[in-house]
């Protein structure tokens, strides 16, 4: 449950910038997508930790080549919405670069989630096996 977070704060955050650089409603919305970016950051890293045990726990190459992949996007991403808000601070609301990154961004963590989900229902990574009721 701890992914999600991060990744629905993201796109709430580039929904209100959406909404506000629209004219479609005040500046609450610019606040909205600024606190809500900060709070996927958090959440990424707090994400993060889980994954990396998961990480150390792969034995197939192919399966930890897909595992570090995933990593790297997602480090990629974290790094990007950290700069992008670090920008926010320093521009005027509304500037179309921090928009631009926030875009990148969604794109770089839906192709991580695929690699993900790949691995997680595809690869069994990080999943119980249930227990054999045959006997």
């Amino acid at each position: 449950m701890i992914i999600p977070i991060p990744i629905g704060l993201w796109i709430f955050s580039i929904v209100a910038d959406i909404i506000f650089k629209m004219g479609w409603g005040g500046p609450g919305w610019n606040d909205a997508a600024f606190y809500t970016m900060g709070g996927g950051i958090v959440g990424a890293l707090i994400a993060a930790l889980p994954g990396m045990i998961d990480l150390t726990g792969i034995t197939n190459s192919k399966t930890m080549s897909m595992g570090i992949w995933h990593m790297s996007f997602n480090l990629i991403a974290v790094v990007l919405y950290a700069i992008n808000f670090w920008l926010r601070m320093h521009r005027p609301p509304g500037d179309t670069l921090p928009i631009v990154l926030s875009v990148i961004g969604i794109l770089l963590i839906t192709i991580s989630g695929w690699l993900g989900g790949e691995m997680v229902y595809v690869r069994g990574v990080a999943v119980e096996q249930p227990p054999d009721e045959s006997v």
